[in-house]
């Protein structure tokens, strides 16, 4: 081989070499950037390993892991501090002041990060309470000096001061250590991040809020509920205001970094609503509130924790919400469906009511002569069909109102429902007197009314009724006004629940 041959040999196997090693370097970037990259995205609390969702739950209960114990105790305190303030939002139906708030503070977080130059807990809280506090008496000039209403002046805040808030953070996004600055994570938030001095800021937060409430408590109610009382008692109706506002705007910037700005108005509102479809009082519902929110901030660190690349933030506004449809359905006084079963139950005793007073009647129109009444005479009376009828008394027989004949022909009183008959009967009879004699209805236009509020009156009314007509004898058609206990003219095998019928 000449010399321009083995030079041209020697060349061509650098150059094959060079490629070989290329094509294994790239390879290997990639290798290593699949088994980097994992780490570098996950968002969740806790370290990256290969678990179950069983193995990490019990790893959950055991703390082990600082990310997941500042996460954990810091989504509590937000979720006590957004509760009990969320309270007094929805009582004075200011929920959108909240949502506007928690946007309008974003210029002031982007300020408090240029003024320290670094991710500062304090420096952003000071801005963002005095952005807060400026969105706040903004709100206020609007009102009192045009004739736009408050909803479009929060409207014209939340939007302008956003905006503004955006481009600062953009240019933030510029600067030469602005990725590395953390603040992008106020947009949506990140629990994973908190750190020990964000969880000191929000306890002393929380401590200063709980404390600034019970001191101030009887003002706040005073306000939240009857302002004009408020001002007449001359309560500082203006100062309790903005301290209110403060200590909002307060919760909210320590609450930015967990669930963001999109959704911080979500714990200020939801936990705070479902305590009020729970509770009429306002000490109460401050309770709830905090309970509540606290259940939320645990619920979405334990679920955060279960997976990779699973946002705490979103997760607690879920478990509010859970807790939310709940109280919305189940709430003993105002759930849908615990109304709608009380609605099914007022109808079915109203009905056996109805029932009780048909069979006092016809027993009253032949002087309570006989033992029982027949499902046909109760037919006649009520005009119903005989299967209305007796679905009816088969009802009233399970409720143990009535007991039944052999044949299931005739229907006969207990005890217990004789004078349940004769209550209803009297609270009728003495309902048409008194707005025959007080309210000077005519005789012939009270049956309805009467029918409608016999159902309702309670024990204490009908007293003071009976008081007031001196104690009547007779109703206005004449027809004697029963006592409770009055069982004259009563068979005594009826009287006593004894005849033929038997269950």
């Amino acid at each position: 081989m000449d010399g321009s041959k083995r030079l041209r040999f020697a060349v061509d196997q650098t150059l094959g070499v060079r490629r070989f090693m290329g094509w294994l370097n790239g390879r290997f970037i990639v290798m290593l950037f699949c088994v980097w990259a994992p780490c570098v995205h996950a968002d969740r609390i806790g370290d990256i390993v290969e678990t179950t969702i069983f193995e990490q739950a019990l790893r959950f209960f055991t703390f082990s892991d600082p990310s997941l114990r500042y996460a954990l105790v810091g989504a509590i305190l937000l979720g006590i501090s957004c509760g009990v303030l969320g309270s007094f939002i929805v009582v004075r139906k200011m929920a959108l002041m909240g949502d506007t708030l928690s946007h309008a503070v974003l210029p002031g977080v982007a300020a408090g990060f240029l003024w320290s130059e670094t991710k500062d807990p304090v420096a952003i809280l000071v801005g963002a309470t005095v952005v807060g506090l400026l969105a706040t008496v903004l709100v206020s000039l609007i009102r009192q000096t045009t004739k736009i209403k408050e909803d479009a002046a929060l409207g014209l805040v939340l939007a302008s001061f956003f905006g503004v808030g955006i481009c600062m953070l953009t240019r933030i996004q510029k600067l030469p250590n602005g990725n590395q600055s953390g603040i992008d994570k106020f947009m949506f938030g990140q629990a994973a991040a908190l750190t020990q001095q964000d969880v000191t800021l929000m306890f002393a937060t929380t401590v200063l809020t709980i404390i600034l409430i019970v001191l101030f408590y009887k003002g706040l109610l005073a306000m939240s509920f009857d302002p004009a009382f408020a001002v007449s008692i001359g309560l500082p109706v203006k100062a309790i205001h903005y301290m209110l506002m403060a200590l909002l705007a307060f919760a909210i910037v320590v609450s930015l970094q967990a669930v963001g700005v999109v959704l911080v108005s979500a714990m200020l509102i939801t936990p705070a609503a479902s305590a009020y479809l729970l509770t009429d009082r306002m000490k109460h519902m401050l309770v709830l509130s905090a309970i509540f929110g606290m259940l939320a901030g645990a619920i979405g660190a334990f679920l955060s924790f279960l997976g990779n690349n699973l946002p705490t933030g979103p997760f607690m506004v879920i478990g509010a919400s859970v807790v939310f449809v709940l109280a919305y359905f189940f709430a003993p006084k105002h759930g849908v469906l615990t109304r709608w079963y009380r609605h099914l139950r007022r109808r079915q005793r109203v009905r056996m009511e109805n029932m009780l007073k048909a069979m006092h009647r016809v027993m009253e129109d032949r002087d309570f002569h006989g033992e029982g009444v027949s499902v046909k005479e109760l037919a006649t009376l009520r005009r119903e069909t005989l299967e209305d009828i007796t679905r009816t008394v088969q009802e009233m027989v399970r409720n143990k109102y009535v007991t039944l004949g052999e044949a299931g022909n005739m229907v006969y009183f207990t005890p217990e429902s004789f004078n349940h008959a004769c209550r209803i009967v009297r609270n009728h009879r003495l309902w048409e007197l008194y707005l025959t004699n007080e309210v000077d209805y005519q005789a012939d236009h009270v049956h309805e009314d009467a029918e409608k509020i016999e159902h309702v009156l309670g024990e204490e009314i009908v007293r003071k009724l009976e008081r007031a007509l001196d104690y009547p004898k007779t109703d206005p058609h004449g027809k004697k006004i029963p006592e409770v206990r009055d069982m004259s003219g009563l068979p005594q095998e009826i009287a006593t629940g004894y005849g033929k019928g038997r269950n």
